[in-house]
């Protein structure tokens, strides 16, 4: 997808509407039209990119800062009692928006929401998965 199609672009340019809560020359942060909780927010760069796989570190230290500075906001005006910060790269990692994007999610105590169940590594997986991980790394 490219910068015409995208929606998140269209947002960028003013060609869709949204309920912006934060801009700055790199960024901009909205209300998602979705949300899972009120005040359920979304940080984009301005520059096209995909995912965290392809966006440039200049980019992502732009979103990096508004998504702080943002979370910081939401926990005070909505008095929420934390904030989840969530970044979905590729389909099977539940992306839907091929534009780099932070979910910035109010909690509430009780408000009925789960996080990701756990598990346990089996005999001797973590040091292998540490292993590839390291091998990669630049």
């Amino acid at each position: 997808m490219n910068d015409k199609d995208c929606i998140f672009c269209k947002i960028v340019r003013g060609e869709i509407p949204s309920f912006k809560v934060y801009e700055d020359d790199d960024t901009l942060a909205f209300l998602d039209i979705h949300p899972v909780a009120s005040g359920h927010t979304l940080v984009v760069p301005k520059v096209h990119a995909t995912n965290i796989f392809d966006i440039s570190s200049e980019s992502w230290t732009a979103v990096s800062e508004t998504t702080r500075k943002v979370a910081v906001a939401i926990e005070r005006a909505l008095e929420a009692d934390g904030v989840n910060l969530m970044m979905n790269n590729r389909e099977h990692a539940g992306q839907v928006v091929e534009h780099p994007h932070m979910h910035l999610i109010p909690r509430f105590k009780g408000d009925g929401l789960k996080l990701w169940p756990h598990g346990a590594y089996k005999e001797g997986e973590a040091e292998n998965v540490q292993e590839k991980i390291r091998s990669v790394l630049i």
